[in-house]
Order: structure tokens, then C-alpha cells, then sequence
């Protein structure tokens, strides 16, 4: 790959790897860079103002360190400026799907390895009510098997602490749901969770939609019709082990534009943040909105 010479991060404090922030920085250095321009925020709704500063550099090179809130609310800014700028992830958070999603690991000299020596792919975004997102964006069930499966449960089950965090997390909270997509009704019924994806792992290593792919320019969308805590234990049980869209209370499909209508406000979340609780949204696909640093490709 061609010389990076003028590199900028933006770092979330709170979050490590490896040897941390100081450990990156040597390095970055390492590589014999002309210029390093550092930011460093203490959450990542704090990060917006300092990516803006740091693509006002023209860097040859965006770093960008931390978890899926941090990647989502950088390369919203990305996007949004039309900026080419390549960006190079260092997965440091609680959750790194993003990441993980594109082979990039959980190790601090391999993920800057790939920044330098890797490949370059264009990925599309999903963009929601103005707001792109990388992963995914949902309402409904989501949100709390997402905040309340990490930590020791999960190192002794793995993807079945999903399951049982899901099945804790039931609250009955099910609307009525339309869903048109790319112009035509394809739900109107009672869901209790609903997700678009741009890429196929979500939380716990699940795969919630076997085809995504992040440059294929569309969206995947899947909404749950499980309701209780059997029917839901069902449903993730299936997921976890085999194709999501097999199970009963599953069902998936494929657009460019997804319209969602609910007869009460529910919470919506992108990339594992929560946003403000709404009755409708239009999410859609953004081609090519951005450019990632991964690992090279095998000839």
C-alpha cells in the first residue's frame, strides 16, 4: 500500500487494547509518518466535533479507536463530508461487530498492521433519518439482550447467553408494525422487534441475515413476531445455531429503502446506541459511503 504520511486519530478514552492509547501511538510512529494529529474524547457523542477537526487536516489516514458507537458516530462524519479519507479501525470496545464482521481483530499490532499493509474497501452505510450506521438499526427486542449480555454470562455460554439475556429481557412490548419496502407493503402485523442490517453477525456471533454483505448495495431486514418467553427462546435458540430466517417468528428480506410505521413509540437504536423513541423512521442504503482499511485480500 502506498505511504500513509499524515495520519489523525480519534481516540475514545475510556476504551482499550493491547497496551493501550500509548501503545498506539508508538506505533503509529514506528511507520515513519510526517505529521499525527491526536484527539482524544471521553464518549463517542462527543466525537463528531473532533473527526470534523481532524478531516479539516486532509489526513492521508483516519484512525479511529474504540467500539461500534465510536466507528458509527465517525464514519457518520465521514459520509456526511464526502470525505475519501481511508479509515483504519482499532476495536477496543465492549462490542467491535463492525469489526469483527470485516476480519479485522482484537489485537493491537495486527489492527495497525492492517491500517498500513491491508486493503481498502468501499462498504455502503445504512443512513436513518439523516444518521448513517454501519452495522445495524432496530426497535424492539434488541436493545436490552444487547446491554445486559456482556461480561461473565457470556464468557460461560457464549452465544447462548443471548438467549437467556433475550428471554430476561422480554417485556411484552410488541406493535403493530408496517414495513414497506422499497415502496411496497411487505409487513402489517404485530412484531416485536425489528432490525436492518448491513452486515450478517450481530451480537453474541448470532448471524441474523445469512446473505449481508456490507458492498453489495442493499440492506437486509428481518422482524421478529415472537412474543413471550417461549416463543422467543425459540426463536433465538434457532438463531444461534442455524439460519436465522428458519425459524417461525422470523422473517427476512432484502431493500434499498425500508419504511417502518409502529402504532406506539418505541426506542431505536443504531449500531448498539440508543437514539429517541419514534413511531416511524426510513432508513435507506448509501453505496460506497465509505472506505475501511482490511485485512489484504489472499490472490
Amino acid at each position: 500500500m502506498s505511504t500513509h504520511r499524515t495520519i489523525a486519530v480519534v481516540a475514545h478514552q475510556g476504551k482499550t487494547l493491547g497496551g493501550g492509547l500509548d501503545e498506539l501511538r508508538r506505533r503509529l510512529t514506528d511507520r515513519d509518518i510526517e505529521e499525527l494529529f491526536w484527539y482524544e474524547v471521553p464518549k463517542s457523542r462527543k466525537a463528531p466535533k473532533r473527526v470534523r477537526k481532524a478531516l479539516a487536516k486532509d489526513p492521508d489516514l483516519l484512525v479511529v479507536w474504540g467500539g461500534d458507537g465510536m466507528v458509527q458516530r465517525t464514519l457518520d462524519v465521514v459520509a456526511r463530508s464526502g470525505s475519501k479519507v481511508p479509515v483504519a479501525i482499532m476495536p477496543a470496545g465492549t462490542g467491535n461487530l463492525l469489526a469483527g464482521n470485516l476480519g479485522i481483530p482484537t489485537d493491537l499490532e495486527e489492527a495497525v498492521r492492517i491500517a498500513f499493509e491491508g486493503s481498502r474497501r468501499r462498504l455502503d452505510l445504512g443512513k436513518l433519518d439523516g444518521e448513517h450506521f454501519a452495522v445495524m438499526a432496530g426497535v424492539g427486542f434488541d436493545g436490552a439482550m444487547i446491554k445486559d449480555a456482556d461480561g461473565a454470562l457470556k464468557d460461560r455460554l457464549g452465544k447462548l447467553a443471548y438467549v437467556w439475556t433475550g428471554v430476561r429481557n422480554v417485556q411484552g412490548e410488541a406493535a403493530r408494525t408496517k414495513i414497506k419496502v422499497d415502496g411496497a407493503t411487505w409487513f402489517d402485523d404485530t412484531a416485536s422487534c425489528v432490525l436492518i442490517g448491513n452486515v450478517g453477525t450481530i451480537t453474541g456471533g448470532i448471524q441474523a441475515f445469512d446473505e449481508a454483505v456490507p458492498d453489495d448495495g442493499w440492506l437486509d431486514v428481518g422482524v421478529a413476531t415472537a412474543q413471550g418467553a417461549l416463543q422467543w427462546a425459540r426463536t433465538l435458540g434457532t438463531m444461534a445455531v442455524k439460519r436465522s430466517d428458519s425459524s417461525p417468528f422470523v422473517r427476512t428480506t432484502r431493500a434499498r429503502k425500508i419504511d417502518v410505521k409502529l402504532d406506539s413509540k418505541l426506542e431505536y437504536e443504531l449500531d448498539g446506541g440508543a437514539r429517541s423513541r419514534t413511531r416511524q423512521f426510513t432508513a435507506k442504503v448509501v453505496p460506497g459511503a465509505v472506505e475501511i482499511c482490511v485485512p489484504a485480500r489472499a490472490d
